[in-house]
């Protein structure tokens, strides 16, 4: 029993150091949980400002390639034009003569 009783506080101290650890564990994971939550609310808005963005290009490439289709029209308009004026002036000048 003596021996029992020196090592009671011990013991004690040890009990202690568990709880405390304990508390000390239970307190990090809630800490972690909350960096957690805070990360995935960070994620989550990084996710949407994505989408959003992505949306955009889209939008943006298909303004792009209609774009890219009307310029197309346009110089074959333009070429043939220009076509039909060095034409016209071939003509005037052969009258002239």
């Amino acid at each position: 029993m003596a021996e029992s009783e020196t090592l009671k506080p011990f013991f004690q101290r040890a009990s202690e150091a568990e709880e405390r650890l304990a508390r000390l564990e239970a307190a990090l994971a809630s800490k972690k949980d909350a960096g957690n939550e805070e990360h995935l609310k960070i994620i989550s808005e990084l996710q949407s400002k994505l989408e959003i963005v992505n949306a955009e290009l889209v939008s943006e490439r298909e303004k792009a390639r209609k774009l890219d289709a009307e310029n197309a029209k346009l110089q074959y308009r333009i070429k043939h034009l220009v076509r039909t004026v060095e034409e016209a002036d071939l003509h005037k000048s052969d009258q002239a003569k």
